[in-house]
């Protein structure tokens, strides 16, 4: 059990939580870590299979799961879901946003309906799962909602505008519920962590190109699942509104509040340039 979920056990001690995208990926090891702190896990997510498997690894490492087969695009299937758990729990400590997909291209290559397809997902999946759990936080005046966003909400890549936005607009999510929480005993935070593999490979959509380069930046990256996964924890116990993970990006975020277009350039550049290194190794 790491440090961070054994801190957040301590202030929540009837260990409730609930994780959107809970099958693979981040979503996945967060479940991990839960489990072997004794947590009461839901665990929702769109792949049945997927799920079934993921709920038995997490209940033989210690974690009590009730499992939904939920698509986030449906707001009434994620708020049964969550009021189901809420129900049979008789309350919620956690709710983990963490549900996500990837499309990569320029913003003329990508279709539209892949456009409607990431906000459906990761805009208004966090919003359906933040306007079905906050009922139950406020109500005990307690709780963490913790929204998973991207580096990529405030580092806006070449080739992923519609990544990007979904991105940038759960940040603008959470920091307005932070704002609107203040006082109720609501702890809202927002992970921005940087490019690490995952499972969002699996359903990316885009053009050949983008598709060729969003891999190279999710396959080859040097910051770790585990890594992530320690780093948004960590963050969220410290009360931070803003999680980022790793820490080091603090620097590039001030960088770019104080001079956006020179941090986009710059961005660009060291984009492009590994991408370049990366081809040539490959």
């Amino acid at each position: 059990m790491t440090d961070a979920v054994q801190a957040l056990g301590e202030r929540f001690p009837r260990k409730r939580v609930v994780v959107t995208g809970a099958a693979s990926g981040l979503g996945l090891e967060l479940c991990r870590r839960f489990a072997r702190g004794g947590w009461t896990i839901g665990m929702l997510d769109v792949n049945g299979a997927a799920l079934d498997a993921a709920g038995t690894e997490v209940e033989r490492l210690g974690g009590r799961v009730r499992r939904a087969v939920v698509d986030v695009t449906d707001a009434d299937g994620v708020r049964a879901a969550i009021d189901a758990f809420v129900g049979e729990a008789q309350g919620l400590d956690v709710m983990v946003n963490n549900a996500g997909v990837a499309v990569g291209g320029d913003f003329l290559e990508t279709p539209l309906d892949d456009w409607r397809w990431i906000v459906g997902i990761n805009l208004l999946g966090v919003v359906y799962g933040a306007h079905a759990a906050l009922p139950a936080l406020l109500a005990s005046r307690s709780g963490l909602l913790l929204n998973v966003a991207s580096a990529a909400g405030f580092a806006s890549s070449a080739s992923m505008s519609a990544y990007n936005s979904t991105k940038a607009a759960v940040v603008a999510l959470s920091e307005t519920l932070y704002a609107e929480t203040i006082g109720t005993g609501v702890q809202v935070s927002v992970a921005m962590p940087y490019f690490f593999k995952t499972g969002l490979l699996a359903t990316l959509r885009g053009s050949a190109q983008g598709r060729r380069d969003a891999e190279r930046m999710f396959e080859r990256t040097p910051y770790t699942l585990e890594q992530a996964a320690t780093d948004v924890l960590n963050g969220a116990v410290a009360g931070r509104l803003y999680v980022l993970a790793p820490r080091w990006l603090a620097l590039l975020w001030l960088v770019k509040r104080v001079n956006g277009p020179f941090f986009l350039r710059l961005f660009r550049r060291l984009r492009d340039r590994e991408l370049g290194r990366r081809a040539a190794s490959a």
